[in-house]
């Protein structure tokens, strides 16, 4: 897709012969078009930034992912005898996590636009403290507490973390940093959660805490600790930001205005209820339900993988945390492939059904055979076709909003919305199912078809969408319109076009 595309220019709307005046005609002109910024400069301004932000954020992601699945690993070392839990005690414990997730995450984002990115490190902070105080629970409802203040505290991390990245990377820049950060974490985190439980458990006990305790304990001091530090490291707004210089600052302007339809100079617009409610757009909600049908099959199996695995054979608690470890090491080396390839390719839709059709069969195999060695290396599709999906879906959506404050309401709405999946997947992997899990291997399998089929018809969407811009039939949403009301049309504007 062409600069020319994104950009509106004085003379087409003139010429288009719009109820707007010269001067609102010039005024979302090319504060600096794309051709006027030195290509040599834009790429040492993105290296530098890919310096900072990208081990920073995948770090953060990976604290999160690492903190909220923690319990999935404590779980086997006999958190449930130790707190006399029983049932499904464990699987409302994660429901009330998702529904805080859910319910927090909206507004934080609102927060975050509000405030800057010090709400990240805020955010950081707040669930390292939840998960070092979750190793001292001693009952089930201290436990429940402490999961609404991790929900909570989590809900609105990556949807900031891609917010902020969205203010700072051009449109066909983001798909490999948002991929990357957003992909790769969970993969390490679900390694080095499993290696780092095993080893814990290995040790002796560090006095009253014991067992899974240490899990907690650990954890939570190494992202406090980090919470901490990003108070005084996190990168602010482009606008305000002390890693770049005046001239840098300049270039970043620059850059998002190239990207832009209305030219703004990275200034954010007033949150109104107009574009709140306009955020929730048919594209918007495409994604969010494809980000929770993955979410449905992938957070179901993070969750429950030493859970899974441990059914597999007759194995000691370290093996079976151990035997986790490797699942997630291939998915971070599949996310690097299929991540570039969607970035090459300027593609979302062929990634993601190559990307699920693994998941796909994974959970075929899983249905189709108990043999414990088949089943094992099922495991592995089930997770490498998972890992990219959900990065992909969000920045699908994300490419694809405009102006700020919608960007920053669909990197809430999908991640948010896509707790709704965490949450049926809490309920997928049930102890009367064991070892075979016939009933959320299904599920999975379902679910993942759905997205091959969703992703299908977003292509055939997008592309029919944009031909209808291309023609013209929707240049009337121009008509008889302010300077402000055609800034504030974002991805309506007959001018944008959708990544596809």
């Amino acid at each position: 897709m062409t600069e020319e595309k994104n950009n509106v220019k004085a003379d087409d709307l003139l010429e288009s012969g719009r109820s707007i005046t010269k001067s609102e005609a010039n005024s979302s002109s090319d504060a600096s078009d794309a051709s006027d910024i030195d290509p040599v400069a834009e790429a040492k301004l993105v290296r530098k930034l890919d310096i900072i932000m990208l081990p920073l954020f995948t770090l953060i992601y990976a604290l999160n992912f690492i903190d909220r699945t923690a319990i999935g690993n404590a779980k086997i070392a006999g958190l449930e005898k130790d707190l006399g839990m029983k049932g499904f005690d464990l699987n409302i414990a994660l429901t009330v996590f998702y529904i805080c997730y859910f319910i927090s995450d909206i507004p934080a984002n609102l927060i975050m636009k509000r405030v800057g990115s010090v709400w990240i490190a805020f955010l950081t902070f707040a669930f390292g403290i939840v998960s070092f105080g979750s190793a001292f629970i001693h009952n089930y409802n201290q436990m429940i507490v402490t999961r609404v203040f991790l929900g909570l505290a989590e809900g609105g991390s990556l949807s900031a973390l891609v917010y902020l990245l969205a203010r700072y990377y051009r449109r066909k820049e983001l798909v490999l940093r948002t991929g990357l950060f957003f992909g790769l974490a969970p993969s390490i985190a679900g390694a080095f959660g499993g290696l780092l439980a095993s080893g814990l458990l290995s040790l002796d006990n560090f006095g009253v805490v014991k067992s899974w305790r240490k899990i907690f304990f650990v954890e939570g001091i190494i992202t406090t600790g980090i919470g901490l530090i990003l108070f005084f490291i996190i990168p602010d707004d482009p606008l305000t930001t002390k890693i770049f210089s005046p001239a840098e600052r300049e270039l970043a302007i620059a850059r998002m205005n190239a990207d832009a339809v209305f030219k703004n100079d990275g200034k954010k617009e007033a949150t109104t209820l107009k574009l709140f409610l306009q955020s929730f757009n048919l594209w918007t909600l495409v994604c969010a339900v494809g980000f929770t049908f993955i979410n449905i099959s992938f957070q179901g199996l993070s969750l429950f993988l030493p859970t899974v695995v441990n059914s597999l054979g007759k194995y000691t608690v370290v093996q079976a945390q151990l035997r986790t470890v490797p699942p997630f090491v291939v998915a971070g080396v599949w996310v690097v492939v299929i991540i570039t390839w969607s970035f090459k390719m300027k593609q979302r839709a062929i990634p993601i059904m190559t990307s699920v059709l693994l998941q796909v069969a994974g959970y075929a195999i899983t249905i189709a055979t108990k043999n414990p060695h088949a089943r094992y290396a099922a495991c592995f599709l089930c997770v490498v076709g998972g890992t990219p999906c959900g990065p992909l879906f969000l920045i699908w959506g994300t490419d694809n909003a405009a102006p700020d404050t919608m960007k920053a309401m669909a990197t809430a709405i999908i991640p948010g919305m896509g707790a709704l999946g965490s949450l049926i997947a809490v309920w997928t992997y049930l102890p009367k199912d064991a070892p075979n899990f016939h009933k959320g291997n299904s599920l999975n399998l379902a679910t993942g078809t759905l997205v091959v089929l969703l992703a299908v018809f977003g292509a055939f969407y997008l592309r029919w969408e944009n031909a209808k811009r291309e023609r013209g039939e929707r240049d009337y949403r121009l008509e008889g319109k302010t300077e402000e009301e055609i800034r504030d049309l974002g991805y309506l504007h007959p001018k944008f076009r959708y990544q596809v």
